[in-house]
């Protein structure tokens, strides 16, 4: 598979980090200041997908599984560790192992101190079908997803796998953090904007952690 030289796929990391700082800062304000626009739009969308989660209680009971165990944030940490253990068993790989580590537990803390700078309530319904703890923005099973699926179709894309095992990761990665957000709305316990403020902090802590990789060890 022909990649970028290295200096071209440097710079092309940079301007992605620094375009995804500005969007990422421009709707945390939003969220903090709750510009009304923006909670309006919210309100809408969550209200319409609430209506069709009471109503639809299949595609509902589907929505929990998928949030509750295959794109649970704990499901997708043990991703990382098993490819955590498949660097250093096959590859020796220590370095990328601990950066892997490294970057997934930055992502959490980052996630957590958001949710308690900002300290969002999440919607309440009265007649809900899910619940979930702690502050609404951002959405912790979005950024997780985002920052897990970046990570490992990264590090996929450096061991040169065939066309055939690339286009299929890319599909479920993009299932996974496309539908993991989506069902965090449809279930009631996010906002549109915590979902959207999720996959863009984490697709920041991938670039910046790319870049940091490949400006140290590359």
């Amino acid at each position: 598979m022909h990649r970028p030289p290295l200096p071209a796929r440097r710079h092309t990391t940079v301007a992605l980090a620094l375009t995804l700082t500005l969007c990422s800062a421009l709707l945390l304000t939003l969220v903090a200041v709750e510009w009304r626009p923006l909670i309006d739009l919210d309100g809408r969308i969550a209200g319409t997908t609430h209506r069709w989660a009471v109503e639809h209680h299949g595609v509902t009971q589907v929505c929990r599984i998928l949030t509750d165990w295959v794109w649970d944030p704990l499901t997708l940490r043990l991703v990382c560790a098993a490819t955590m253990m498949w660097l250093v068993w096959r590859r020796s790989a220590w370095w990328t192992a601990l950066w892997l580590a490294a970057t997934c537990a930055l992502g959490t803390l980052l996630q957590q101190s958001l949710k308690a700078l900002v300290g969002r309530p999440r919607p309440v319904w009265p007649d809900p079908v899910d619940s979930a703890h702690y502050a609404a923005f951002p959405s912790g099973h979005a950024m997780t997803a985002t920052v897990v699926c970046g990570l490992l179709l990264w590090l996929l894309h450096r061991h040169d796998p065939g066309r055939a095992v690339w286009r299929t990761a890319m599909i479920l990665a993009v299932i996974s953090v496309a539908g993991v957000g989506l069902t965090r709305v449809w279930l009631g316990v996010h906002w549109p904007s915590d979902v959207v403020g999720g996959w863009v902090l984490g697709a920041l802590v991938v670039a910046v952690a790319v870049g940091g990789y490949e400006r140290r060890w590359a």
